[in-house]
């Protein structure tokens, strides 16, 4: 499948790869505790019921995934282009979840196969967002609830210059007193953050869920603006 990935795609796969078994600890720590938070909201989000079938796409170490699998007692299914991440997933999730090696941008699964879908920091990490949400969109079923977490960048001007403060100089520093492959990571999240978000606004962003042919598409910023939730329904 490498000869697959894009720019952005091994860009993600060199950064968190290495991370994977320390990667909830320290993800939980750089964010001041918020990321379970904002991964619960994510994940109430959804209206899956026990014999519905729920897909995890970026699913990572399997956080959501599991948290699906807990909330709704429903089918999950966890896909991730790293197989340092679902291997950690597996140790986590064990069978409660069907864990998937895939990219976003072509998911190998059949037109509406899901009754509902979650996917987590992905679209910073993919060439074309649009196309990617046309993708996501092509595999569940009309009527199902498709919901996404981001980091996102505050509009209230004092948050803003805290975050900022906090992604310019502390991020790369607490990155660095955890070991080297976090200060890169560390330095790294605060340009991508707000890059992603200079080259697609929310409305933008909320056009293309729209074109997708998800709606009643809505958005809520968590935190002070610090994460965001955005969630629809697939158009009937």
């Amino acid at each position: 499948m490498s000869e697959l990935f894009t720019e952005r795609n091994r860009t993600a796969q060199a950064l968190f790869a290495p991370l994977a078994t320390t990667y909830d600890r320290y993800a939980r720590l750089l964010s001041f505790g918020q990321d379970p938070r904002w991964r619960s909201f994510l994940v109430s989000r959804l209206e899956a019921g026990r014999a519905d079938s729920v897909l995890d796409v970026a699913c990572g170490t399997g956080a959501v995934s599991l948290e699906l699998a807990r909330r709704y007692d429903c089918r999950v299914t966890g896909v991730d282009q790293s197989p340092e991440m679902l291997d950690s997933a597996r140790r986590r999730v064990g069978n409660r979840v069907e864990l998937v090696e895939a990219r976003a941008e072509a998911l190998p699964f059949e037109d509406a196969t899901y009754d509902g879908l979650t996917f987590t920091y992905l679209l910073r990490y993919v060439d074309d967002p649009a196309a990617t949400m046309r993708e996501l969109t092509r595999v569940v079923r009309p009527g199902a609830r498709v919901a996404m977490l981001e980091f996102f960048v505050p509009g209230n001007p004092v948050a803003r210059a805290s975050w900022e403060v906090y992604v310019r100089a502390g991020l790369p520093v607490l990155g660095r007193l955890i070991s080297p492959g976090w200060r890169e990571v560390g330095t790294f999240l605060g340009p991508s953050i707000r890059d992603f978000w200079q080259r697609w606004p929310l409305e933008r962003l909320l056009e293309a869920w729209r074109d997708s042919g998800i709606e009643n598409v809505r958005a809520r910023p968590l935190s002070l603006g610090g994460g965001i939730v955005v969630w629809g329904r697939r158009a009937g």
